[in-house]
């Protein structure tokens, strides 16, 4: 250790360390060191196999841990005076994370082995040690409880299985049979119950093996069912969501819910029935994605080239879910994709010996995707926020690392369908790689200087939304924008104009104007897009950080800035055409045609063409009121 004396009576004077004999403090600080972390660096990563105990006496560092969304998280910070590194060492190589300065930080490093021998001599100190440590990991327990909870949530909203398609044959028995009648019965057609029904097939009750041989032995072989069978059961309608029964199998006494269409039995659940949805091909398909190692293994799963998904997401629409869900459905499925290939790309640089990553970062999209508004006909919009990191001795280390790391990501998304934006909105070029303070001086200069083609970026930027990293970058900068956006009034202009560039293609007597030979209408760039761009200009205007289009429209009826008939106009039309949208992708993937958005018209029926037209009237009135509503600020 570098003799200072300062930093030794600051130890020496500082709980637990206090509570060491001097020969003990003596040996624990005859092998230390000190050492410097600057503001951003890594103390150790999560992925190092050897981690070192600090004594942090200068600065602020917290740890940084990962959930399964890619998100990173954080349990604490560590203050001057705290022990960084106890609870991995404690743990033996059960619990890993990593620990990042948050300033510039002055450290003192204890010899492990010592340590810990310190420990084992001085129960005091090693008490107060190990109480600590049962706080920090309560609070770890209490963040995964969270993100369980979050995950659980989810899935509700995500599995719309009916029951009737994973219920069994229902096989029934008259109320008047006999213990024998039903036992005989239960062995011929090996199963586990049957459903206790009259003459006019209505439900009386349920019979169980159990419940049969309890009868047997207890009883009489010609005793009524009626005796033995359970009373009333748990039933459950056909066209239920299957979720709705799965908390009749939370009690133990119940095997068989009858499935019932009005009164008449058509089917029996048990809980072996829901074995069926973890082999249905949605969830096999999740849990390949999941489980990939490998690019190749990862591909096929795409939802372009996959058909169990094109399946699934059609069923999605069958069952009359709202299209705007659907599109967030296909949004967090590629978000799970991102998130594996960034894992594939970050073991890629470790192969190639750039190790890991030597800052903070947070991997954004943008777009649709941000928006969680997509369809199959789509491209990539990406790109890194990064920790500050001008001021760090290898910040060129830094820049080569992450274009490298930006260039393997972009590449294997490729490979995994999401074709190169032809605008060059990607991670690997400089432009959509920045770190925090210089993304932050990007934005000013949009908002003051920015002109007819930077100003269609800036809408692609604007809809940004983290996916993989440290989601505090993205945080920070949204914070840092939303005023400067909000008050960029020349830029709100150059945003308005941008918006009737393309008119909605319908005249004021509501007939649609055509394009081409074969009379096709772009239902994105007609229609959806004026919707989604009219949205974000009030969205910005009003200081909404709400990325989505309904979560910025329930925002302004919130605000009282959209009239609630409009709020609920503008998601029916969002709907429809999203629905006309992921129809005519499915058929271009059946057909094997390049993926577009094109639609036509006259092959719709009556219906389905009234309600394209009722969306591109709804678009075009949005469309009027953002190019009326900043008008007004044109001579500002």
């Amino acid at each position: 250790m570098v003799k200072t004396e300062a930093y030794y009576d600051v130890i020496r004077q500082s709980f637990p360390f206090d509570l060491l004999s001097e020969e003990q403090f003596e040996e624990l600080m005859r092998e230390s060191e000190t050492q410097e972390f600057q503001e951003n660096e890594f103390m150790f990563h999560e992925e190092d196999e050897e981690v070192e105990v600090y004594f942090l006496l200068k600065g602020l560092a917290k740890n940084v841990l990962h959930r399964e969304s890619g998100e990173q998280f954080s349990v604490r910070f560590y203050y001057p005076g705290d022990l960084i590194g106890v609870m991995i060492l404690l743990a033996s190589g059960q619990m890993n994370f990593s620990v990042q300065a948050l300033e510039d930080c002055q450290t003192v490093k204890f010899r492990k082995s010592i340590l810990l021998r310190t420990m084992t001599e001085n129960q005091s100190f090693s008490d107060v040690i190990l109480s600590g440590i049962g706080e920090r990991m309560k609070s770890l327990y209490d963040e995964i409880k969270k993100e369980r909870h979050d995950m659980d949530s989810e899935n509700i909203g995500l599995f719309r299985t009916r029951v009737h398609s994973i219920m069994d044959r229902a096989r029934m028995i008259d109320d008047q049979k006999s213990l024998k009648d039903a036992a005989r019965l239960i062995t011929e057609w090996t199963v586990a119950g049957l459903v206790v029904v009259n003459q006019q097939e209505e439900v009386k009750g349920v019979i169980t093996q159990q419940q049969i041989i309890r009868g047997l032995i207890q009883g009489d072989k010609e005793d009524s069912i009626t005796m033995w069978m359970e009373k009333n059961p748990h039933t459950i309608q056909e066209n239920a969501f299957s979720y709705e029964v799965l908390t009749f199998f939370k009690d133990d006494y119940i095997d068989i819910v009858p499935v019932l269409n009005g009164e008449r039995v058509v089917g029996i659940l048990m809980a072996e029935s829901f074995l069926q949805l973890q082999d249905s091909k949605f969830i096999n398909l999740s849990y390949r994605l999941q489980h990939a190692k490998t690019i190749k293994e990862l591909a096929p799963l795409s939802p372009k080239k996959n058909m169990d998904f094109l399946l699934f997401t059609e069923a999605l629409l069958d069952e009359r879910t709202h299209p705007s869900e659907v599109c967030e459905f296909i949004s967090n499925y590629n978000d799970h994709i991102h998130r594996q290939v960034i894992r594939f790309a970050l073991a890629e640089m470790k192969r190639k010996g750039y190790g890991k990553p030597p800052v903070n970062y947070c991997f954004i999209v943008m777009g649709s995707q941000g928006r969680k508004e997509q369809a199959f006909s789509t491209d990539q919009d990406n790109g890194l926020i990064l920790d500050n990191y001008q001021h760090l001795p290898n910040k060129q280390e830094v820049e080569e690392f992450f274009h490298h790391f930006a260039a393997i990501v972009n590449e294997y998304l490729v490979k995994c369908g999401f074709p190169e934006c032809s605008g060059g909105i990607m991670a690997r070029e400089r432009k959509w790689c920045r770190e925090l303070n210089e993304w932050k001086a990007e934005v000013k200069r949009w908002v003051k200087e920015t002109d007819a083609e930077e100003v269609r970026d800036f809408t692609i930027f604007i809809d940004y939304r983290p996916v993989y990293g440290d989601f505090k970058l993205a945080e920070k900068l949204r914070d840092f924008i939303t005023k400067p956006v909000e008050q960029g009034k020349i830029l709100h202009i150059m945003l308005a104009k941008d918006t009737i560039r393309f008119r909605v293609p319908i005249n004021p007597i509501g007939r649609i104007s055509l394009k081409g030979k074969m009379k096709t209408l772009d239902v994105k760039k007609a229609a959806l897009m004026q919707i989604v761009n009219g949205i974000r200009i009030f969205a910005i205007r009003y200081g909404i950080q709400e990325v989505s289009t309904i979560a910025r429209l329930n925002k302004l009826q919130e605000m009282e800035v959209f009239h609630p008939r409009d709020v609920k106009n503008a998601k029916l039309a969002m709907d429809y055409l999203h629905y006309f949208r992921i129809h005519a992708n499915i058929s271009q993937l059946r057909n094997e045609e390049p993926l577009s958005n094109l639609i036509a018209p006259m092959t719709l029926g009556k219906d389905e063409r009234k309600q394209l037209k009722d969306a591109l009237i709804i678009a075009k009135r949005l469309q009027q009121m953002s190019e009326l509503s900043f008008a007004k600020n044109r001579g500002v």
